[in-house]
């Protein structure tokens, strides 16, 4: 066989063992799990305006719960990631899923504001590690090219399934104390649906989606060991740091908690008729993110290196227009604000297929799920329970329509200009990853 004949061999068995087994189950199973724990963190902030009733709270309270149920995220990611690392990602799923459905079950037992809060608190520190490492196995799964097209069709059929159950919870609130039922019934899904990963999801191992790494025997052994210095190590990645400030800037993210309250409170709404545009907005969201995976890939071929970076600080910029005649207006009926969530959705949904591809290009195989951890659940998890004690304070004074225009509209333009930074450090941080793999493969190849 001749150098061409054996070069070419080579190339076609890393392309193919970059086509990781079971990769679309595994992003089948993840989804699944995600959908009950994404519905079970949001459940209190669905069914607020009954708890607030039954409990004589207010909006403040709101961002209290919202506000600890996320900062108790900044010790437990990182927490759940360095368990995942000991031992095994599927079982860490597995315990975050069976621990959170427990607290959001006595959650609904709760007979005061205190007790709520302990107990949401508690689900939330469980539930917020399956995130990061959902993450890392997907990016683990599928090599970086379709990376977006996966976190788009993981992040939209969450949010779509999401969207279905919301509106059937709130339906309890016509009920006595249905508010407790709700938390009850997802409590109770939440740890069956832990099952499906135990049984289901195969972890294909720390870098097998690489091209570089994923034929070489021993591929795990070979990767440097997790340290607390290689962890902080991160931030002296130029991209990362910047999606760290941006994640600190997602304003966005507030639509999710006061978003229901809003319709209540401020434009007069029932709360269960206020629920109603949970629908739509998972249907925007899934658009947004199915399609923006799409495009992604598309902008990639197109504007090689700095697609997805335009693609992003776009979505930002649209996500700023929308809120703003979503917010700042009052329309009759609550089909009009049913069709601007749809568009929120939309502009949110955009967001995945764009930024954890980014993330996940710029950072060595072995630090993903800390690099997820640290994303997701610190800088997120920061400027949410920021923004949402913030919010919850000002809403009293301002209302929440005036908080809305700073977070969601003025904050995210100067979002999207922070996320300029990329385009002069994006290119260069990917060229240096790959640079690694490489190295680390020629070290490999050379030791055999």
């Amino acid at each position: 066989m001749d150098t061409t004949t054996t070069s070419t061999t080579k190339t076609e068995a890393s392309h193919d063992a970059r086509r990781v087994p079971h990769r679309w189950r595994n992003l089948a199973t993840l989804t699944g799990v995600t959908v009950v724990d994404n519905t079970e963190s949001g459940l209190s902030t669905t069914l607020f305006p009954t708890i607030a009733a039954a409990l004589h709270l207010q909006s403040s309270h709101l961002g209290l719960l919202a506000a600890l149920g996320k900062l108790i995220a900044v010790p437990a990611g990182p927490g759940w990631a360095w368990l995942a690392g000991r031992i095994g990602r599927r079982e860490t799923l597995v315990a975050t899923s069976i621990v959170g459905g427990v607290f959001g079950i006595a959650a609904g037992f709760s007979q005061d504001f205190v007790q709520l809060l302990i107990f949401n608190t508690l689900m939330s520190a469980a539930l917020i590690g399956g995130g990061p490492i959902a993450n890392a196995i997907i990016a683990d799964s599928f090599e970086d090219a379709q990376r977006g097209k996966a976190a788009g069709y993981f992040y939209g059929f969450v949010s779509l399934i999401s969207s279905f159950i919301g509106p059937l919870i709130a339906m309890f609130t016509g009920l006595t104390d249905g508010w407790r039922f709700g938390m009850w019934s997802i409590g109770v899904i939440c740890i069956l649906a832990s099952l499906p990963v135990a049984f289901l999801l195969r972890d294909p191992g720390v870098g097998a989606s690489e091209s570089q790494l994923a034929d070489l025997s021993g591929r795990e052994k070979a990767m440097p060991k997790v340290t607390v210095r290689s962890v902080l190590s991160l931030f002296r990645i130029p991209s990362f740091s910047i999606m760290m400030v941006s994640r600190l800037l997602s304003g966005h993210l507030l639509i999710a908690v006061f978003g229901i309250q809003f319709l209540v409170t401020e434009r007069g709404f029932t709360n269960a008729v206020a629920a109603t545009v949970l629908l739509p907005f998972g249907l925007g969201y899934f658009a947004g993110t199915v399609g923006g995976g799409w495009l992604i890939t598309l902008l990639d071929r197109v504007l090689p290196g700095i697609g997805r970076v335009a693609y992003l600080q776009g979505a930002q910029v649209l996500f700023a227009v929308a809120a703003f005649f979503t917010t700042q207006f009052r329309y009759e009926g609550i089909a009009v604000y049913g069709v601007f969530m749809a568009l929120l959705g939309f502009c949110q949904g955009a967001n995945p297929p764009a930024n954890r591809p980014i993330v996940a290009a710029v950072v060595p195989p072995e630090l993903r799920s800390q690099a997820f951890a640290i994303f997701l659940n610190v800088f997120e998890t920061i400027g949410w329970a920021v923004f949402s004690l913030g919010a919850g304070i000002l809403a009293a004074s301002l209302g929440i329509q005036t908080v809305f225009l700073w977070t969601l509209v003025v904050l995210m333009l100067v979002n999207a200009l922070v996320l300029s930074g990329l385009y002069f450090c994006y290119p260069r941080d990917v060229a240096r990853n790959t640079a690694m793999l490489e190295q680390r493969r020629a070290d490999a190849l050379q030791g055999r």
